[in-house]
């Protein structure tokens, strides 16, 4: 049985590629995925490992301001180090000054990075890491040595376009905002790469003036334990001498609040990618299905036979997962090769967002190559199984008869089970719309999940009306090829839905995306158009923190009349009993009077220690007008403050709103998020923008914004993100494509004296082309329709359970008219091999085909 299995691959080897094709596609964005989430994790991993020391001084508290870009005043001085030296713990203290608020402009004048990873600015000091090695490494030149040298990671100096000798413009936080250096080297952190952050290093003395208004001070402390002292030991023996507001912890523990705060947002991205991967891989597992129905269908004689020569039920079916076996271990090997070479094309993909990941982390593990064989194998036997055991049902004496086909059982009990299914899902969904217990998304994704698998198995009812229009539609328009493409569609619907079903699933995927983003999109529009109250807004879109001397200038300009200045800044609050870390918006007196907050109780005018809470943010707390509440700031300062009154949700200011005196009492370093201006009556509006302008024409990123361009910048990030998700998603209907090539030519194959015989009544090679073509853009369409048509309700659906931050409910009418069109093109292509094949048919050994 082994031999012949392995006669019937090699005899079929056109049909083994196309079949194997899917599994190929399927398991490759698989072991792309988790490549690319190894590698990312990896790249992480060894920058913060490679950058740690044995232990560090730092501002005292849970909240660390540095990690959002936010500075505290408190400093340690020169002989604050000193005395931690002198401890015989410390084989090396090392002054560190982090700089915030600088960014490196390239030789084209543009933000070196765009709108991704952050610049980090420090003065080069010698250092070791926790493994005992140098924190940094030098790749090229030297290190910084005087003012007005700079060295630079090797990534940034070339997206720059800079080598070592060239001059580099920065952007600083304090005195004049351009400045120029000299390259002289090239450096990275000692476990490879930045992950596409920005790598500044600057002379001491000169980090201490532009960062620190030359005070002769440092932000921060590394520390190396000497010999045989461990880091805890060394932590403790530094507790004892550091600085009021600062305290000592081992590396462990920065290491561990790094991975976690990181860990976050990789994660998100892991099962983002894993999302689209398992979508891929369902959509492979249609066609596998499909192919093997198709294959088993052709071969019943064959499987006939070998019953009538005495080979067992059992025989037959494992000749069938053999044959299954084999194709999988092809198509999972050659998946998990394409894989390497994807995971590589998702960090180009992610580089363009400012997330390098080093080459050398994207290697395929055990684990990975595991997990592509047992996907690969596990999922194609499963898909086989069914047409396998068809085929050994075939009786022995059936061998004889001239008609032999296998007989596909009526759809009743698929109706009445697809139906109760459709029900169940329906339940489902709608228990997650009345706040069933648990998770909303997970009531409604189960119930999605349900209806969109029922709809591919009730494909070929579901979907007869719009296969009887296709014929319709066809006839009318291409005569009789149309019509015969319309009933070879309906022939065997079972086909027909399964091979439509593998497109259903990707532009069903699709059309929800499409929905939640166009309703993104109409919120945002109506939130601007409700909430931008100011003439202009100033920000960066990574929403960081800017020098406030732009603030300062602004408000000089000729026309502005009132300018309101934010700064958002992390803290920590309890929530039921555990610290919350969360951002509080510092504003000033201004604020209110360009911005309406809609109170729900007390007053918005706040000064002192009083705060103002959103409702989302009142209802966690516990708290409403008159309480109290402990607020720690970056640097360990806790305060109490008096809520002064509680406003409806906004997305104008945070959760938790305090006077930007707050902020100042609490140590917190002046920076702007967002500068808020109204122009006087009266005064050229042209004319304020382009002299606000000017002010920032040196930061090229800060951008000064009216209405409309703020509801741009928005639109512009929702459908970036878009774009990536139909990319992602475009692997999926590739795969769908090829499963309809693949059911054309094995149809063909199928049909092979049916088409010699229309050829020999007349039927010419380009109308045969044109019904082959006619039949493919049925298939195509059905799965359009169907996909869409579930897509839209599965978007509504998750638009309502979202409404609360979604009010806006918005159909993506033209992308949907779009998608069909392209269906449409898809049809067209995928029958262009079949087509071929068919119509190159020799008319009198089609009909001598048995």
């Amino acid at each position: 049985m082994f031999r012949l299995t392995w006669r019937n691959l090699l005899a079929r080897k056109v049909r083994l590629l196309m079949s194997t094709l899917a599994i190929v596609l399927g398991i490759g964005f698989l072991a792309g995925v988790m490549t690319f989430s190894t590698g990312l994790n990896a790249t992480f991993d060894n920058i913060v490992e490679g950058s740690t020391p044995d232990a560090q001084v730092r501002p005292a508290g849970d909240v660390q301001g540095a990690n959002a870009g936010v500075g505290t005043t408190s400093l340690v001085t020169p002989a604050d180090v000193d005395k931690l030296a002198a401890l015989p713990e410390v084989a090396q203290a090392t002054g560190s000054v982090d700089g915030l608020g600088s960014f490196l402009l390239g030789k084209d004048d543009k933000l070196v990075g765009g709108q991704g990873a952050p610049t980090l600015a420090f003065n080069y000091a010698p250092s070791e890491n926790i493994q005992g090695e140098q924190v940094l490494e030098l790749v090229e030149g030297g290190w910084p040595e005087k003012p007005g040298e700079v060295t630079l990671d090797a990534s940034s100096a070339e997206r720059g376009g800079y080598a070592v000798g060239d001059t580099v413009t920065l952007i600083v936080p304090s005195g004049q905002p351009r400045r120029t250096f000299t390259l002289v080297g090239t450096a990275e952190f000692n476990g490879g790469g930045t992950a596409g952050a920005t790598l500044v290093l600057l002379d001491t003395k000169e980090a201490q003036e532009i960062f620190l208004d030359g005070a002769d001070a440092f932000t921060s402390v590394s520390l190396t334990a000497a010999d045989g002292v461990s880091r805890t030991e060394l932590a403790d023996a530094a507790k004892a001498v550091v600085p009021e507001g600062f305290t000592a912890v081992t590396g462990d523990k920065v290491i561990k609040e790094q991975q976690d705060q990181i860990g976050q947002f990789l994660d998100v991205i892991s099962i983002f990618l894993t999302t689209f991967a398992v979508i891929a891989i369902v959509v492979g597992a249609f066609i596998i299905f499909n192919t093997f129905s198709i294959l088993v269908s052709q071969r019943v004689r064959e499987s006939a036979l070998l019953r009538a020569l005495g080979a067992s039920k059992r025989q037959v079916t494992r000749s069938v997962l053999i044959e299954a076996f084999l194709m999988a271990l092809v198509g999972s090997t050659l998946g998990l090769l394409l894989g390497l070479g994807l995971s590589r094309g998702l960090a180009g993909l992610f580089r363009t967002f400012g997330l390098d990941i080093a080459g050398e982390v994207l290697t395929l593990t055990p684990f990975t190559i595991a997990s592509g064989y047992v996907t690969g194998i596990v999922v194609t036997m499963v898909a086989a199984f069914v047409p396998a055991r068809r085929a050994a049902k075939v009786p022995p004496v059936a061998a004889m008869r001239d008609d032999l086909t296998v007989q596909e059982k009526g759809m009743r009990r698929r109706l009445v089970l697809g139906t109760i299914a459709m029900v169940v899902g329906v339940a489902l969904v709608a228990a997650g719309l009345v706040g069933a217990p648990g998770t909303d998304a997970i009531w409604i994704g189960a119930g999605a999940v349900i209806w969109v698998v029922t709809t591919a198995v009730l494909a070929p009812v579901v979907g007869r009306p719009v296969l009887l229009l296709s014929r319709s539609v066809f006839g009318r328009i291409f005569g009789t090829a149309g019509r015969l493409a319309g009933e070879n569609a309906l022939r065997s619907p079972r086909r027909t839905g399964a091979t439509a079903s593998a497109l259903m699933i990707g532009l069903a995927v699709v059309s929800a995306v499409g929905v939640l983003a166009s309703s993104l999109s109409a919120t945002q529009d109506k939130i601007v158009d409700d909430q931008f109250t100011s003439d202009f807004l100033v920000q960066l879109p990574t929403f960081q923190g800017f020098p406030t001397q732009y603030g300062d200038q602004m408000e000089e300009v000729d026309g502005v009349d009132l300018v309101s200045r934010q700064q958002g800044v992390p803290v920590s609050i309890e929530v039921a009993g555990t610290p919350d870390q969360t951002f509080a918006n510092g504003v000033d007196a201004a604020f209110t009077e360009i911005y309406t907050l809609k109170m729900v109780s007390g007053t918005d005018q706040i000064s002192g220690d009083q705060a103002l809470l959103s409702e989302g943010r009142s209802d966690d707390l516990k708290a409403t007008t008159g309480d109290t509440i402990e607020v720690q700031f970056p640097g360990g300062k806790t305060i109490p403050l008096e809520v002064a009154g509680v406003f409806e949700d906004t997305p104008v200011t945070s959760g938790l709103t305090v006077p930007l005196a707050v902020l100042d009492e609490a140590g917190v370093k002046r920076s702007d998020s967002s500068i808020s201006i109204n122009v006087a009556d009266g005064a050229d509006r042209g004319a304020v923008k382009q002299d606000l302008e000017d002010v920032v024409k040196d930061l090229p990123i800060l951008s000064v914004q009216d209405k409309q361009e703020f509801k741009e910048l928005i639109s512009g990030q929702v459908n970036q993100l878009l774009y990536v998700i139909y990319g992602l998603l475009a692997l999926a209907v590739v795969i769908a494509v090829i499963g309809i090539v693949n059911t054309l030519s094995l149809s063909v194959l199928e049909r092979t004296r049916e088409i010699g015989l229309l050829r020999a009544v007349g039927l010419s090679r380009r109308k045969l082309r044109t019904m082959i073509t006619l039949e493919s853009v049925a298939i195509a369409v059905l799965g359009a329709v169907l996909g869409m048509a579930l897509g839209l309700v599965i978007g509504v659906v998750l638009r309502q359970s979202l409404k609360d931050d979604l009010t806006e409910l918005a159909l993506p009418i033209s992308s949907l008219a779009l998608f069909l069109v392209v269906a449409v093109i898809f049809g067209v292509l995928a029958a262009v091999i079949p087509a071929v094949r068919a119509s190159r048919m020799k008319v009198l050994q089609a009909i001598a085909t048995e």
